[in-house]
């Protein structure tokens, strides 16, 4: 998934959030992504969560990616947390 914030903060243009399967799976995820920036002319970008597996990001500049375990993404719900949708309001408070 990924989340326009241009203009909504002065870290980056757009999150993107990713699983994996496992603890290992999102680390090599991460180890490939970086890779994959260095090799097209980025430099070697900052990753961070390497260790633990459960939460990786990688700092790719306008771009910041978030690799997640399933259990951790559904917990920390970066999705809810950057949504633009309006609150739903009951029917009755109308």
């Amino acid at each position: 998934m990924t989340i326009d914030l241009e203009g909504r903060s002065s870290l980056t243009d757009a999150l993107v959030i990713a699983s994996g399967r496992s603890s290992r799976h999102v680390t090599s995820i991460a180890e490939h992504l970086a890779r994959k920036l260095k090799e097209a002319g980025y430099g070697t970008r900052p990753v961070d969560g390497l260790q633990g597996g459960d939460w990786v990001l990688v700092d790719a500049g306008d771009v910041i990616v978030h690799i997640f375990r399933p259990e951790v993404r559904n917990y920390y719900d970066l999705e809810g947390m950057w949504s633009v949708e309006e609150p739903k309001r009951a029917a009755a408070s109308q």
